[in-house]
C-alpha cells in the first residue's frame, strides 16, 4: 500500500516544484524548459503533484495546444524513485488533458536522464535520431503595441551580414558595443560596464543610419528612431515631447533608440537672449543620465558636423564612446561592389578598376553608382540593341539576357558627384583626433 498520493496543483505547491527543479540540477540533469515557464505552466496549464503527508514528492506538468500535448516537467525525489510515483503523475496529467482531443502526447528529456522507465511504461515511444531546436524570440508580445506607438520595429536578423565591407568599422561596434551588451553577464564577471549611450559622426552617406540598424539587429533588440522634426509639433512643444517619447521607451524592456543629425537638437549654446532650441538641449542634456540608469538600452546618435555639438553633450559620463563613420576603404569598397553588381555578370566586370576608379566615394555614392549602371545597361539592352527602338519584340529577352558591363559601371562612376569633398574628409580626420573616443 502506497503513503503517496496524486492530485491537483495548488499554488501553495510552488516552493515544492522549485525543490524538485532543484534536486534535478543537483543530479547535474539540466531540465529543458526554464522554471520561469514549468512556473508558469503550473497556474495556467495542467499540473499535478504526488504528496506525502503535506510534502511534495514529485509533479507532472502538462501543456496542450490545439491536438498536441506536451509535458514541460517530470521529477520525482531522489529517495521516492522506484515506486511508480512517475507513472502515476504521467497517467494523472494526461487524463487532465484529455478533454482538448489531443491526437498526440509528446515530451523533451534532456539527453543526461536517464531515468525514462515512467515514460515507457505509460506506452511513449522513444524517437531515435531526432535534434531539438530552440530560439528565444526577442521581443514579448506585451512589448509589441508600446513599440509601435513610438514607430519603432523589430528589424531583420540579417543586417549586420548585409553591411558590406566596413570591417574595420564592423568589428570595433561588436567589440565595444555588442559584445558586454549582448553577453552582460560575462560582462559583469570582468567587471565591464556595459555601454548606454554612443555618438556616431562622420561624413554624410557613410553609413551612420545604417550601423545603428545594424547593432539593433544584431543585438536582435527593437529599433526606435527619434524624429526631433516630429516632435515639434507636439502641443507640449518639443522639449517635453522628448521627454514624454523616452519615458515611454523606459517601459521597453530592451531598445536600441536613434537619433539621427542630433546636432539640431544638442548645438552649441550661446546667444543673449537664449535660442529656442537652447531649451530642448537642456532637456537632451538631463534625459541622457536618466536613460543611462536603466540597463537593457543603447542610445546612437549620428551626426555629419560633430564640431557643431554643444561641449557639454559629448563629456564622459554621457556618451561612453564617440565613434568615427569614415569613408570606405580599398577592402570595403570591393565588397561592395561584390554585392551591388548582379550575380550573372560579375565575374565579367573588372572589380579591381571599379574599386580604383571610386576611392573617395562613400556607401551611399558607392550605390548610385551601381544602381545607375544597371539602369543604363537595361535601357541599351531593350532601346539599343535591336529592341523596342527598332520595333522588335526580342526587346525583353535581349535584357533578361544581358547585363551590365564595366564600361557601364565606369561611365556611371564618371557621372556620380561624390558627397564628401576633400575638404571634408580633412575635417574629419581632424576631428577623429580632436573628439574621438574608441
Amino acid at each position: 500500500m502506497t503513503n503517496w498520493r496524486i492530485r491537483d496543483f495548488h499554488s501553495a505547491d510552488l516552493d515544492g516544484i522549485l525543490h524538485l527543479w532543484e534536486s534535478l540540477k543537483a543530479t547535474n540533469v539540466e531540465p529543458v524548459y526554464a522554471l520561469s515557464e514549468v512556473l508558469a505552466s503550473c497556474e495556467k496549464d495542467h499540473a499535478v503533484v504526488a504528496v506525502q503527508g503535506d510534502q511534495v514528492v514529485g509533479a507532472a506538468v502538462g501543456r496542450a495546444a490545439h491536438d498536441q500535448g506536451w509535458i514541460v516537467f517530470l521529477a520525482t525525489l531522489p529517495e521516492y524513485r522506484g515506486r511508480g510515483i512517475g507513472t502515476s503523475l504521467l497517467a494523472a496529467v494526461e487524463k487532465r488533458m484529455a478533454p482538448h482531443g489531443l491526437n498526440k502526447l509528446s515530451a523533451l528529456m534532456p539527453e543526461a536522464e536517464t531515468r525514462v522507465e515512467a515514460f515507457l511504461s505509460r506506452g511513449f515511444a522513444l524517437k531515435k535520431n531526432l535534434r531539438y531546436f530552440e530560439r528565444t524570440i526577442p521581443v514579448q508580445r506585451q512589448e509589441l503595441e508600446p513599440l509601435s506607438l513610438l514607430g519603432g520595429r523589430v528589424l531583420a536578423r540579417d543586417l549586420w551580414e548585409n553591411v558590406a565591407g566596413m570591417r574595420r568599422e564592423k568589428e570595433l561596434l561588436e567589440r565595444r558595443l555588442v559584445l558586454p551588451l549582448a553577453e552582460a553577464d560575462l560582462a559583469d564577471e570582468y567587471g565591464v560596464v556595459p555601454p548606454r549611450a554612443v555618438v556616431l559622426f562622420g561624413p554624410p552617406g557613410t553609413g551612420k543610419t545604417t550601423f545603428a540598424k545594424a547593432i539593433a539587429s544584431r543585438l536582435e533588440w527593437p529599433f526606435v528612431e527619434v524624429f526631433p522634426s516630429r516632435l515639434a509639433s507636439d502641443p507640449k512643444g518639443l522639449a517635453g515631447a522628448l521627454r514624454e517619447t523616452f519615458l515611454e521607451i523606459s517601459e521597453l524592456e530592451h531598445a536600441v533608440v536613434f537619433i539621427d543629425e542630433v546636432e539640431e537638437i544638442a548645438s552649441q549654446r550661446s546667444g543673449e537672449p537664449p535660442s529656442p532650441l537652447q531649451g530642448v538641449t537642456n532637456e537632451l542634456l538631463k534625459i541622457i543620465p536618466a536613460f543611462r540608469e536603466q540597463p537593457g538600452r543603447l542610445l546612437v546618435c549620428a551626426t555629419n558636423f560633430i564640431r557643431a555639438l554643444d561641449t557639454a553633450f559629448l563629456r564622459h559620463g554621457r556618451f561612453d564612446y564617440v565613434i568615427p563613420i569614415g569613408l570606405p576603404d580599398r577592402q570595403a569598397r570591393e565588397a561592395m561592389w561584390q554585392r551591388f553588381i548582379p550575380a550573372p555578370v560579375v565575374d565579367d566586370v573588372d572589380i579591381e578598376l571599379l574599386v580604383d576608379r571610386t576611392e573617395g566615394f562613400s556607401p551611399a555614392d558607392i550605390e548610385y553608382a551601381a544602381r545607375s549602371a544597371s539602369q543604363r545597361a537595361l535601357e541599351k539592352a531593350v532601346y539599343d540593341d535591336g529592341g523596342l527602338a527598332s520595333g522588335g519584340a526580342v526587346s525583353v529577352r535581349a535584357a533578361v539576357r544581358k547585363g551590365p558591363a564595366t564600361e557601364d559601371y565606369l561611365d556611371a562612376i564618371a557621372e556620380t558627384r561624390t558627397t564628401v569633398s576633400q575638404e571634408v574628409h580633412e575635417q574629419f580626420l581632424e576631428d577623429i583626433d580632436a573628439l574621438g573616443r574608441v
